[in-house]
C-alpha cells in the first residue's frame, strides 16, 4: 500500500539509524529533515514545517521529552511520536501526557515508522479538520444580543455574567414573550460549553405520553408506534446544555426520573435496562410559579430546590422603560422607518405578550406597510385603539393630563383626515384608484383607511350614504 508523502523531522543522535532511516523514507517519496540533537531540531523547526517529527528520548543535552515542551510552548502545529528503548517506557508515557501522539520501542522496523508516521499525519490532519469545522459553526452561529439599557434588564445581564461559567442548573423564570430562551442561549455563549451542544424542548408543546420519548429516547418496540431505537434529548446534550422550557408543565410522572438524572447523570430509554450515564447542564424556564406549584402537589419539592440553584427573574416589557424603542430599531429592517405617532403609541401599549408580541407587531408592520415607513394604519386594532383611548403610562408618556391632551389631537387629527379621504373620495365618484392616486398612497392603504374610519364611527352615526360612495 503506498503512503502518500509526509513531511518528517527524524531528532536522533545514533548517526547509522538516522541516515538509514532517512535513506529509506527518501526512497519511499517523503520529505525527510535530520537533526542530531534537540538544538538543531529547533533550528530547523525556524525555517521548515513538518508533519510529523521523531524525537529520540535519550538525546544529548536536551532530551527528547525537554525537546517536547519546547514544540508545545512554541505551539508549533505537528504530530510528535517518540523512539525509546526497552528500559525507558514510564518515560515514553511520561510523553505521551505532554502530548506526544505515539511512540515506538527501538530497534524498530523501518516499515514500521513508516506506519505510525502515517498515522500520526493523518490523526494530525483530522485534529485540524475538527478545528476548523468548529471555528466555522461557531461564527456561522448567530451571536445572542441582550438589547437593553433598562436598569431591570443591566440586573438580568450582570446574572448572567456570573451563572455563565458554572455548570449549575440554573431556572428562568418570567411572563410568557420576556425571552428566556433569549437568556439561556446567553447563559451557554459565555460559558465554557459555548462549543457543546445546546438542545432545547419545550415541554408545553408536546403531548405528555411523548415528553418521556423525547427527553430519555426509547428502545424498538418499547411502545406502538416505537419502530426503531431513538436516543434521547439527554443523550444528544451530552457533553452540553440542555434547555427545558416551560417546565411547570413537566408531567408529574416523569418528575421523578429527572430528578435522577439532575443528582447522578443516570438515565434509561423506554424500554431499556440498560443504564446510561451523562453530563449535561440544565437550564430551566417557566412562566410558573414553581414554590406555589409545589405548595399545590403538582411540582416535586425536590426538583424544585434541585434546578432552583440559580435563578434569573425576567422583567416583563412593560416594566422595562427605555428598552423599547432599541427593540424596535433592533427587530426593524434596515432601511425601515417608523412614525413618531408610532412610536408614541407603542410606547404607550401595556404588552401583554411581551417581547414575542412586539416581534410579531413589528414583522405584520413591514408586511403591511406601502414603501418603508410604518404608520398608525400598519398597527394593529389593539394597539391603536389603546392609544386613540389615551389608556398607557407605562412608556414615557408623561403625565395623566398630556396623555388626554394628545390623545384628544389624535382623535382631532383623525377627524380632519377621515373628513379630507373621504371628500376626496366623493369628488372621485368613490373610485379607489384615483382617489388613492390623489391622496399621494397605495390603494391598499386606502382600504385600510376606510375600514378604520367606518370601525371607529358610533352606531348612531348614520354611515349609509358613506358606503354607497365607496365603490370600486
Amino acid at each position: 500500500m503506498t503512503v502518500s508523502p509526509i513531511r518528517i523531522l527524524l531528532v536522533e543522535d545514533e548517526d547509522d539509524f538516522r541516515e538509514t532511516s532517512a535513506r529509506w523514507m527518501t526512497r519511499k517519496g517523503h520529505h525527510v529533515l535530520t537533526a542530531a540533537n534537540g538544538a538543531e531540531a529547533q533550528e530547523l523547526l525556524r525555517e521548515h514545517s513538518c508533519d510529523v517529527a521523531v524525537f529520540d528520548l535519550n538525546l544529548p543535552g536536551m532530551s527528547g521529552i525537554e525537546l517536547l515542551q519546547r514544540v508545545r510552548q512554541d505551539k508549533i502545529d505537528m504530530e510528535v511520536i517518540m523512539l525509546t528503548g526497552q528500559g525507558t517506557i514510564e518515560s515514553a508515557v511520561t510523553a505521551m501526557k505532554l502530548g506526544a501522539c505515539d511512540f515506538l520501542t527501538k530497534p524498530c522496523s523501518l516499515g514500521d515508522l513508516e506506519h505510525h508516521c502515517a498515522l500520526a499525519r493523518d490523526r494530525g490532519k483530522l485534529r485540524r479538520e475538527n478545528s476548523q469545522l468548529k471555528a466555522i459553526i461557531s461564527r456561522s452561529r448567530p451571536t445572542v444580543e441582550i438589547v437593553h439599557q433598562s436598569e431591570p434588564m443591566k440586573q438580568v445581564v450582570k446574572m448572567v455574567q456570573k451563572v455563565a461559567p458554572t455548570d449549575k442548573p440554573v431556572l428562568i423564570q418570567g411572563e410568557s414573550g420576556t425571552g428566556k430562551e433569549v437568556v439561556a442561549r446567553a447563559i451557554q455563549q459565555h460559558g465554557s460549553l459555548a462549543d457543546k451542544p445546546f438542545v432545547t424542548i419545550n415541554c408545553a408543546a408536546l403531548p405528555e405520553q411523548l415528553v418521556e420519548s423525547e427527553l430519555f429516547g426509547h428502545q424498538k418496540g418499547s411502545f406502538t408506534g416505537a419502530t426503531a431505537d431513538k436516543p434521547g434529548l439527554f443523550e444528544i446534550a451530552d457533553g452540553g446544555t440542555l434547555f427545558i422550557d416551560e417546565i411547570g408543565e413537566l408531567p408529574p410522572a416523569l418528575q421523578p426520573k429527572l430528578l435522577r438524572v439532575l443528582e447522578d447523570g443516570s438515565m434509561r430509554r423506554i424500554g431499556s435496562h440498560k443504564e446510561q450515564v451523562v453530563n449535561v447542564r440544565i437550564i430551566a424556564a417557566t412562566n410558573r410559579d414553581l414554590s406555589k406549584e409545589v405548595q399545590a402537589g403538582r411540582f416535586r419539592e425536590d426538583l424544585y430546590y434541585r434546578i432552583n440553584v440559580l435563578t434569573l427573574t425576567l422583567p416583563p416589557l412593560r416594566e422595562r422603560h427605555g428598552d423599547l424603542d432599541l427593540l424596535i430599531d433592533h427587530f426593524l429592517p434596515v432601511p425601515w422607518h417608523v412614525d413618531a405617532a408610532v412610536r408614541q403609541a407603542l410606547n404607550q401599549y401595556s404588552w401583554p405578550g411581551n417581547v414575542r408580541q412586539l416581534i410579531n407587531v413589528v414583522q405584520r408592520a413591514t408586511i403591511l406597510s406601502d414603501g418603508n415607513d410604518i404608520t398608525m394604519d400598519d398597527l394593529p386594532r389593539e394597539i391603536v385603539d389603546f392609544a386613540d383611548s389615551g389608556s398607557g403610562g407605562t412608556g414615557s408618556t408623561g403625565s395623566g393630563g398630556d396623555q388626554r391632551t394628545r390623545a384628544g389631537r389624535s382623535l382631532r387629527l383623525d377627524d380632519v383626515a377621515k373628513s379630507h379621504v373621504l371628500h376626496v373620495l366623493e369628488s372621485n365618484k368613490g373610485n379607489k384608484a384615483q382617489t388613492a392616486r390623489v391622496l399621494g398612497i397605495h390603494r391598499r392603504k386606502l382600504y385600510r383607511l376606510l375600514e378604520r374610519f367606518a370601525q371607529s364611527d358610533s352606531p348612531e352615526q348614520d354611515s349609509e350614504s358613506q358606503q354607497e360612495a365607496i365603490v370600486d
